[in-house]
């Protein structure tokens, strides 16, 4: 949500008085996109990813709090589980050998934070869904100790006005489940990569991103299983999407959007997105700001706009608009949050080759991929690769009805070395990097593959699911701290 909360009751009047500031921001913002100077000439991009903790058997372990104390690392944040943590990266530019730094960071802050989490007890996991989390663990004490937290899980609660509801189907096993807390969006930790841009191609950036959104997520798939139930090959999908669901089954039946949204449209301004989420969402935490906007932004000053920043973090699009101020300057970025966490540090880094490279090229088109395709089409294809993984197939402009691993290897793998030539990313790192993509299009291996097959052969060997999770969790670690790409994995 990007603020701290601090623990209270909200009364009527703060939800009118929020509703009307945010308003006033959303309007200070249409100003400021018609006469301010945003920084946007040497675009950074940056990228956060969020962890599991786990005990030495591979179980879940309730300890964030004492590993981020003796980490003393600003870097590392808390999460919304008690067994997860995030890491957010400085923002870089990817010219020349940004990429490999951002490799080096990450992979540095993983093993020390790593073995600090060791001296507690605990290991520190990359995994879009930790496949041995089960219901004992789905309990409101599993939520962080952050007054935020508590308070959100009682809002959303409070918006919904009965339990949430969990019932994943479609995959090769299914699932349901009542939830009194928010615990199971907490299941869901992912790989979050951001990209300022210019307000005036922000339109184009983010429909591109709609557009690759499934692509990402087939290539990327990496959480098959949750409370041990094989579901879709990226799960945290369908489950995020439900743990934060405010809506009860009459209002999603009268067509009421859910605050976790692919979206409806194709936009033309950055604007639309912020318009959408102030006209069609209440607010979860009307906490409000002594600042005058308006009275900042006519004095010249770059208002900080907290109300409507607040607000737009409790929508969770799968591609968000975020404004945001930087040494004095205002700037926007597309926030991609499509992708689960893991297996690799690089298995990562290549995802966000993939995704940087392609997203550069098909923004710029003349005859842009979204003109050609419907929007509806690419929220089907974002189901398809969410649910069946590398094996989807999708819809694409010229091409049809085609397999996720024949389109990135035949047009997306082209553009994405093209858009990273572009960038100014250094030959050898481009190779490597996309050099992975290609490799796990030609295997069909990916994160949620792998393990799918080693759970499969230990339930051969005569395990029981949880202890097959549990097993193939303790070797996804070993593999995951290698850093060799997922489909290089050798067997279990």
């Amino acid at each position: 949500m990007g603020e701290d909360v601090g623990a209270r009751v909200f009364t009527r009047e703060d939800r009118q008085r929020y509703r009307e500031k945010v308003h006033r921001c959303l309007d200070v913002l249409a100003r400021m996109l018609a006469e301010s100077h945003f920084d946007f000439e040497t675009p950074l991009t940056g990228m956060e990813v969020e962890l599991n903790l786990v005990d030495d058997t591979g179980r879940p372990t309730m300890r964030n709090s004492e590993v981020l104390a003796e980490l003393d690392d600003p870097a590392f944040v808390q999460e919304l589980g008690r067994f997860n943590l995030e890491i957010n990266v400085p923002p870089r530019n990817l010219a020349g050998d940004g990429v490999a730094r951002y490799e080096h960071e990450v992979r540095d802050q993983l093993n020390a934070a790593e073995k600090v989490a060791n001296e507690l007890g605990a290991h520190m996991v990359m995994i879009g869904i930790l496949p041995t989390l089960f219901d004992d663990h789905m309990t409101p004490e599993s939520l962080s100790s952050n007054p935020r937290y508590a308070m959100l899980d009682q809002q959303l609660l409070l918006a919904r006005g009965e339990d949430l509801q969990i019932d994943i189907r479609g995959g090769p096993e299914q699932l349901e489940r009542t939830s009194d807390s928010i615990i199971p969006e907490a299941a869901c930790t992912s790989l979050q990569f951001h990209l300022q841009v210019s307000p005036d191609e922000f339109a184009q950036h983010w429909n591109a991103a709609q557009c690759l959104a499934a692509v990402q997520v087939g290539l990327g798939a990496n959480s098959p299983y949750f409370l041990g139930r094989h579901l879709w090959s990226e799960t945290r999908i369908a489950l995020f999407t439900q743990a934060a669901d405010t809506r009860p089954a009459e209002l999603k039946a009268q067509g009421v959007r859910p605050r976790v949204w692919f979206g409806e449209r194709w936009i033309t301004s950055v604007f639309d997105l912020f318009e959408e989420n102030t006209n069609y969402f209440p607010a979860l935490l009307p906490v409000l700001d002594p600042e005058d906007p308006v009275a900042v932004f006519e004095a010249g000053g770059v208002p900080a706009l907290h109300e409507l920043r607040l607000h737009n973090g409790t929508v969770w699009r799968w591609n968000r608009p975020v404004y945001d101020i930087s040494s004095g300057r205002p700037h926007l970025r597309v926030e991609n949050r499509v992708l689960p966490a893991g297996p690799t540090v690089v298995d990562m880094l290549a995802n966000g080759a993939l995704y940087f490279g392609a997203l550069k090229m098909l923004a710029a088109q003349e005859r842009p991929v979204w003109t050609q395709m419907q929007f509806a089409t690419a929220e089907e294809n974002f189901d398809a690769g969410a649910m069946l993984g590398i094996d989807a197939s999708v819809f694409w402009p010229g091409v049809g009805e085609v397999p996720v691993t024949e389109l990135v290897l035949r047009r997306l793998l082209p553009l994405a070395h093209e858009g990273l030539r572009e960038w100014g990313v250094d030959h050898d790192i481009r190779e490597r990097l996309l050099g992975i993509i290609e490799g796990r299009c030609t295997t069909g291996r990916n994160g949620a593959t792998w393990q799918v097959d080693a759970v499969r052969r230990f339930e051969a060997s005569g395990m029981s699911r949880e202890e097959a999770l549990r097993r193939m969790t303790q070797e996804y670690v070993d593999r995951m701290h290698s850093n060799v790409p997922v489909h290089l994995w050798d067997e279990v």
